[in-house]
């Protein structure tokens, strides 16, 4: 959320940041309420002032024995008056609130303007796209010959947008996800276990409510969500406290399966496992001091990139423009990965910044060595999401003789296995 002073100080930045964002957020209804809060607020005090000093002549004329019954009566209108004031106050202040939550974050003036992801820039490659002498496959054609993903059996189960992975296929899965924590543990990130629902105060609080309320999988009769991401309950460890400058930077790293929606995305990308409603991801959340969070996020963009690099999967690098940058972010990197089997790149990890936009919603500040209370800066990245990154190894790793080479640092979290043969041996 931005801070009203500043939405009041810098009105054409905010409609200009609302406008490039492809937001609607009413910039000018923001500003017709605070005027009015501020008006109700001035009338008020001057009438507590007039009160008060009404209130003291009114003691002065009793203790003279003198007839204050006119005084009185004022004052008695006077409280009226201020309490169908604070009243009124209280319904501006909700609608304040209700038009200014929804205002989107200002984009760092290095991100790109423009409409949609077609404006976004290529920052840098890595590693050289494979090339086959055969036709690859897809990893649900993989993923059915080896026996390694059932699409039919999720679809009876739950519906479309499911998937099953079984025998090497769950245990490949696992083993990233070990892999994943482990790598970002030795790198200074403490692993968190957190809760897989999450509270709305902890959805809004990260930005995901009320902006993206149809994306979200609600408990029937609870206000309670399944997370979308481990960025909601990680982020909000801090929510509502003031921490110590001694205490930051703060990294944290958790694995949690992610349930959304896919609202507004049909028949984009939907093939196999490429865009579900639920997959694994582990994610990484930096809550960090504000002067040195841009470099916190170069620092963060280099970490979900060592995964990738790790496991010798190509990639590149691309900074998102305003028209494709999330309502919460100031800024953000996401990282493609190339899929032999759908022969193009798709987005793995985003890995964002948000100043100080998600910390006033959970009010999660720190105070400063000078004393002064401040907001952190939170960041985050996925470090990397499974559901993708399973299906590109199945696809990059296939052989000319029908096998698919396990990745090298993955082997000792799959006892050793090299490869995978057929659907005999991933069952042993």
């Amino acid at each position: 959320m931005l801070d009203l002073k500043f939405v009041r100080e810098n009105a054409d930045l905010v409609r200009n940041a609302v406008e490039n964002k492809n937001e609607t957020a009413d910039v000018n209804k923001v500003l017709e309420l605070d005027e009015k809060r501020r008006a109700i607020i001035g009338e008020v005090e001057n009438l507590k002032a007039l009160r008060n000093k009404v209130s003291e002549q009114i003691a002065i004329k009793k203790k003279n024995k003198e007839d204050a019954s006119e005084d009185i009566a004022q004052m008695k209108e006077v409280g009226e008056k201020i309490a169908a004031l604070d009243g009124d106050l209280r319904s501006v202040k909700e609608a304040l609130e209700y038009r200014l939550i929804r205002i989107p974050n200002i984009p760092h003036e290095s991100v790109p303007v423009g409409r949609d992801e077609e404006s976004n820039v290529t920052v840098r490659e890595w590693g050289k796209i494979p090339q086959f002498d055969f036709k690859p496959l897809p990893h649900w054609e993989i993923g059915e010959k080896f026996d390694l993903l059932d699409l039919p059996a999720a679809a009876k189960i739950t519906g479309s947008g499911f998937y099953v992975l079984k025998g090497i296929g769950a245990r490949l899965e696992r083993a990233l996800i070990c892999f994943m924590l482990d790598t970002h543990i030795a790198d200074g990130f403490i692993e968190v276990a957190p809760p897989f629902v999450a509270n709305a105060d902890a959805m809004t609080g990260c930005g995901q409510l009320p902006k993206l309320a149809e994306d979200m999988y609600q408990l029937k009769d609870e206000s309670l969500y399944l997370v979308p991401t481990a960025e909601v309950p990680v982020t909000n460890l801090h929510r509502e406290e003031v921490l110590s400058a001694d205490q930051l930077p703060l990294y944290y790293v958790a694995y949690t399966p992610c349930f959304r929606r896919e609202a507004g995305a049909a028949g984009k990308d939907t093939r196999g496992t490429l865009r579900v409603h639920q997959f694994d991801k582990v994610e990484m959340v930096k809550i960090v001091h504000p002067d040195n969070s841009y470099e916190e996020h170069e620092s963060l963009l280099k970490q979900a990139e060592k995964i990738v690099q790790m496991l010798e999967i190509p990639y590149r690098v691309r900074l998102l423009a305003t028209g494709d940058l999330s309502f919460a972010a100031a800024k953000c990197y996401d990282i493609e990965i190339w899929e032999a089997g759908v022969d193009k790149y798709l987005e793995i990890s985003s890995v964002s910044i948000y100043e100080d936009f998600q910390a006033r919603r959970m009010n999660c500040r720190f105070r400063d060595r000078d004393g002064k209370i401040r907001f952190v800066h939170t960041l985050n990245g996925s470090g990397l999401a499974l559901a993708r990154l399973t299906a590109t190894i199945l696809e990059n790793y296939q052989t000319e003789y029908g096998t698919i080479v396990i990745p090298e640092v993955l082997r000792p979290y799959m006892g050793g296995l090299a490869e995978i043969t057929d659907s005999e041996q991933q069952k042993k």
